[in-house]
């Protein structure tokens, strides 16, 4: 049931706005209360009169009602809902969404929402897939976005294939998961560590690598939408968090990290270390720039404390602690033999060698691997995708 939950929709220009409707009555069945945007085209497809009279609310539309001269906020809609469903979304809306655009209540409603924001698509088939529609796709999802993907079947125009805006029923499903979702980590603490960490060698240059912190941000996002109390210490990367719902501790170096980590581990009920901690650093650190008057600098490099032994040394009972492998060869014992001999309860094998996987990548290809010889290989997906599949994982263990 959704008992008080509060739900906004969206509805943009498309033929499909008239499933609103059974949409609308189904979510107030179930007990939700429903507030509704329309864009000025969707009321070609189905009048605002239905809509209010199935919502039980005004349907607004401008920012301002001209008729009795109130101001609709959209910043108070944005706070008010639980979830923001823009359903149908059309391929316009959604490359506004992309792009930063904001020309109706709509709109404004979206860039002010700080709920879960989720999209389900509706258009001809060779829109859906054209690059730029299937480019701010990507795009909105890298936002924190969740979308109900098009189904398959007869379109508005006589074609047949992917555009149909899923089924009412489909939606509601989606919704009910949503919020039983939020409740299996209720109370759960979690700790995540993401990103890389820089070793300075003088004020200006430093020994890193080439993590991005999606992989860590995207499970820290996960975590949230499942209920759990996150905390997130997160290295000096481009990538932050789309919900606000976290705890996050900005540092920079390794020793750092393992400090923060260690501050927290002890009242957390679970750690996923997913950061790219560097190996090593410099044992001496200079205080001024290091100016360029030989042919040749030398450094000496010194192991970086381990934050993952570090915790699985302070591990009490009924704590789970994983980490991450990201391998170049011999994956698979590499990964076991790094799950084993920092005592973890599973792991996380990704590789540098795969093309959906590694760096900076918007997909991951993943094994979960754990002590008592279980493993699963997981397809390619985008990695918010990813990161449910390793909650999953985590839930079975909690």
């Amino acid at each position: 049931m959704l008992h008080n939950k509060k739900i906004l929709i969206g509805v943009t220009g498309s033929i499909a706005a008239y499933k609103m409707a059974i949409l609308t009555r189904q979510l107030v069945k179930n007990g939700a209360e429903v507030r509704i945007i329309m864009t000025p085209d969707a009321s070609f497809f189905i009048t605002p009169l239905t809509l209010s009279t199935l919502s039980k609310n005004p349907v607004l539309m401008d920012n301002f009602d001209r008729t009795s001269g109130q101001w609709n906020s959209h910043v108070e809609l944005g706070l008010w809902a639980d979830v923001f469903l823009i359903a149908p979304a059309t391929a316009n809306t959604i490359g506004k969404m992309a792009n930063g655009i904001c020309d109706n209540l709509l709109l404004a409603a979206y860039f002010s929402a700080r709920s879960k924001v989720v999209v389900a698509p509706a258009m001809d088939i060779d829109m859906y897939q054209h690059p730029a529609v299937v480019k701010n796709i990507q795009k909105i999802k890298e936002f924190g976005n969740h979308v109900i993907p098009a189904e398959e079947g007869e379109l508005a125009s006589g074609l047949v294939g992917e555009g149909r805006m899923a089924e009412p029923e489909h939606i509601v499903n989606y919704l009910l998961a949503h919020f039983n979702n939020a409740k299996k980590l209720a109370s759960k603490k979690v700790l995540v560590n993401a990103g890389p960490t820089y070793e300075m060698i003088d004020p200006v240059r430093y020994i890193g690598n080439f993590s991005s912190g999606k992989m860590g941000v995207a499970i820290a996002e996960v975590l949230c939408d499942f209920g759990a109390e996150v905390h997130l210490v997160l290295g000096p990367n481009t990538m932050k968090p789309s919900n606000n719902n976290m705890q996050v501790y900005e540092v920079m170096s390794a020793l750092k990290m393992q400090e923060t980590c260690s501050e927290l581990f002890p009242k957390m009920d679970a750690a996923i270390l997913a950061a790219a901690v560097a190996d090593f650093q410099p044992d001496y650190i200079s205080d001024i720039k290091i100016k360029k008057q030989q042919d040749s600098l030398s450094l000496n490099l010194v192991k970086t404390p381990d934050t993952l032994e570090t915790l699985s040394a302070m591990k009490k009972k009924g704590q789970i602690l994983a980490g991450f492998a990201l391998e170049t060869n011999n994956e698979l014992e590499n990964a076991k033999q790094k799950l084993i001999s920092k005592k973890l309860d599973f792991i996380v094998l990704n590789s540098l060698t795969d093309i959906d996987a590694g760096f900076g990548k918007d997909t991951n290809k993943i094994t979960i691997i754990d002590p008592d010889g279980f493993m699963q290989t997981f397809d390619a997906k985008p990695k918010k995708e990813v990161a449910v599949d390793i909650i999953e994982h985590l839930i079975g263990k909690l």
